[in-house]
């Protein structure tokens, strides 16, 4: 579908000369309307030597191609054809993404098994979110220095089996990348300290949405100028806080609603070992801290639902008896992070709202959300999972055993953020209860604000 000159200008090589025609060949068609060195005229030609001149002319287009193919193929990890690339390639060399569907860049895949951007790709290449065709990874770690280390063998071995069954492209960086030919979707999943330049070069590279994984950016100052920048080059960034679409959320506040006086609690957990080796391992993969990472989702509902802001916040109480701060090595590097490994705390705020969270690195695969009366009582709680989801978690976990357990338990919400923003990117319509990066700014200021409060309560 793109015109032979827009061909010739992808490579560096030069192509046969054509052969020597007396004015040269026109194609009749009105999307090509401008003489090149491929053009044909057939008017012009005599007749007994029009069959002879289109065949030599189309196997120069044929070499052409091919060369276009080999350069193009080059920014990229070597991949064979396959079904879904052989099946597209009429379409466009490059371009899978069918109608109705956002072309996706994954931006930092991590590490199979534990990164969360390697579980969105399993997401999307299993069909499960019907609006979003992962064309497109760019993962500069695991491709660059990182290849021999940790995780870099389990990295190169999925990349082989994306490449052969999908037809997915790798790349290490989004310079590679050609034009988007399709509403274009970057999913950020990196570092969080290489968010504000990932998001610079998605907005270049022709992004028309950015879904950007919490915390969305190191510190506000960062975060805010992000937004500035998105929203001056037009581009919407919406945010990956599943919770905000959670079942268990929803089922909790609207109990809440019917008991008046009541009082919310958010439970998170993770199931890590209660080992320094393993909250090492933790504290330096999540060194932004658990308020800005495990928690940074509990704190993006009070945001949304509970009125919280840094202006709005008249108190903040840690339980002591849960909470607990440690200061571990990490087992790789040996490099010392301090950082809650349990942290349970209260939030009044100035409008006369009071909602708490509590957060535990090790404490299993289950969150949850309590309701007590005014008298403290606990009569209400909704676990993610509940009963219905159990099946799909057990089938996942027996399915992928060595990934991180709480991908399952919060499957079906990511599939509904990424869902309703793959469909946001390609028909506009609001992507309903998704978080903007302006809902990030508000609870990314509450992170740091509460942080240090919370760890001189603790000292």
């Amino acid at each position: 579908k793109k015109s032979l000159s827009a061909y010739a200008s992808t490579t560096q090589k030069t192509p046969p000369s054509p052969p020597a025609l007396s004015p040269v060949v026109r194609l009749l068609s009105p999307r090509f309307p401008k003489k090149s060195q491929y053009s044909v005229d057939l008017m012009k030609i005599p007749q007994q030597t029009t069959a002879a001149t289109l065949a030599m002319t189309f196997s120069v287009f044929a070499q052409r191609a091919a060369a276009f193919t080999a350069t193009r193929s080059s920014a990229f990890v070597p991949n064979k054809m396959t079904t879904r690339a052989a099946s597209t390639f009429g379409r466009s060399l490059a371009m899978y993404a069918e109608k109705g569907q956002a072309e996706v860049i994954l931006v930092g895949c991590g590490a199979p098994n534990r990164g969360m951007g390697w579980y969105h790709a399993v997401q999307m290449l299993e069909k499960d979110c019907p609006s979003a065709s992962l064309d497109y990874v760019v993962e500069p770690w695991f491709m660059g220095a990182g290849g021999e280390g940790p995780g870099g063998a389990e990295f190169k071995e999925w990349q082989a089996e994306s490449e052969a069954k999908y037809g997915v492209k790798f790349a290490t960086s989004l310079e590679d990348l050609p034009p988007p030919e399709a509403p274009r979707l970057a999913l950020i999943s990196g570092r969080t300290a290489d968010n504000p330049k990932l998001l610079s070069e998605s907005i270049a590279h022709g992004c028309k949405c950015i879904y950007l994984e919490k915390p969305g950016a190191p510190t506000v100052g960062e975060l805010e100028a992000m937004a500035t920048e998105a929203k001056e080059a037009g581009v919407e960034v919406l945010m990956g806080y599943n919770k905000n679409v959670c079942k268990y959320v929803r089922k909790t506040m609207e109990f809440a609603e019917t008991l008046p006086g009541s009082h919310v609690t958010f439970v998170s957990n993770n199931a890590y070992e209660n080992t320094p080796e393993s909250l090492g391992e933790c504290f330096e993969r999540n060194a932004e801290g658990m308020l800005k990472n495990m928690a940074i989702h509990e704190l993006a509902l009070l945001v949304s639902f509970y009125d919280v802001s840094v202006d709005n916040i008249e108190s903040v109480t840690a339980d002591k008896e849960f909470s607990s701060m440690q200061t571990l090595a990490s087992p790789e590097s040996g490099k010392e992070y301090t950082d809650f490994d349990k942290i349970k705390f209260t939030i009044k705020t100035k409008t006369g709202k009071q909602v708490s969270v509590a957060a535990d690195r090790c404490g299993g695969t289950d969150s949850y959300a309590t309701v007590s009366d005014k008298d403290g009582k606990e009569v209400f709680r909704y676990y993610m999972p509940d009963d219905e989801d159990r099946v799909m978690v057990n089938e996942l976990t027996e399915k992928y055993p060595s990934a991180m357990p709480y991908f399952f338990t919060q499957h079906p919400d990511y599939i509904t953020v990424k869902e309703r923003v793959a469909k946001h990117t390609v028909d506009g319509n609001p992507a309903e209860g998704v978080a903007t990066i302006d809902i990030a700014v508000d609870t990314l200021k509450v992170a740091e604000y509460l942080t240090p409060l919370l760890q001189e309560q603790l000292k």
